[in-house]
């Protein structure tokens, strides 16, 4: 069968209605790959709406040449289509080429699109060389407290990822006057300390270190400060 023939073929299945027949024939994609599918599977993962079936495609094509796929994929990252950004960093997370680190630009990394600022993230610190984990630190820093509990929890798996040499800018952010930004900065130490822990519970011990922090701090009799029973014997009324 000609290639343009079997192409023809694999983007018609991708197209079907049921999403279980697209999910099988991605499979089938990388179960018995060939270098002519490659870019039907890259066009299909800008476009496809269910998330197993797109899962399905990132494998299939990792089951396929690396360098020929890198080169398919790098160009989605400037697309201007999300989807097709967010996949091609998923994309490249799963074949972890180190040589593909410089495509994580800092324009993804801080990118308007919340999932494709996730991709972005997640990509980079498994990608990251040594000498460059600080200045990564750095640059997510810049995302503590933004957006919905998914984003958060994808940051601070980040900095999980990231390892030890992200602890000071975590620290520093965990000390800022922004609530928010304090709050999750402290959970993802938190999660730093315990990775295996689940967010929302690092985040409820963030909450209440934060509020132990910020608690008015009552004054100390020995100094001179009226306490209720002081206000009382003195005859003074009481707040």
């Amino acid at each position: 069968m000609a290639d343009g023939d079997i192409t023809a073929g694999l983007r018609a299945a991708l197209e079907r209605d049921d999403a279980s027949l697209r999910l099988r024939a991605a499979m089938d994609a990388g179960t018995r790959p060939d270098d002519v599918f490659i870019e039907v599977l890259v066009d299909r993962c800008a476009v496809e709406p269910d998330f197993f079936v797109r899962d399905m495609l990132t494998w299939a094509l990792t089951r396929h040449d690396t360098a020929k796929v890198i080169s398919a994929v790098l160009p989605e990252l400037a697309s201007p289509f999300p989807q097709a950004r967010s996949q091609g960093l998923h994309t490249l997370s799963k074949i972890r080429d180190p040589d593909t680190w410089s495509a994580i630009t800092p324009a993804l990394l801080h990118d308007e699109e919340p999932s494709v600022a996730r991709a972005a993230w997640r990509t980079a610190a498994g990608l990251v060389p040594d000498a460059e984990r600080t200045a990564l630190a750095a640059a997510l820093a810049q995302h503590f407290g933004r957006g919905e509990i998914e984003t958060r929890r994808s940051l601070s798996r980040a900095f999980v990822m990231i390892g030890e040499d992200a602890r000071p800018t975590v620290d520093r952010a965990a000390e800022s006057d922004d609530e928010d930004v304090r709050v999750h900065a402290l959970a993802t130490g938190a999660l730093m300390d315990d990775p295996d822990a689940g967010f929302e519970g690092a985040v409820g011990h963030a909450r209440r270190v934060n509020a132990l922090r910020t608690a008015p701090t009552v004054p100390d009799a020995a100094a001179g400060g009226d306490t209720p029973d002081a206000a009382e014997e003195t005859g003074t009324p009481g707040v």
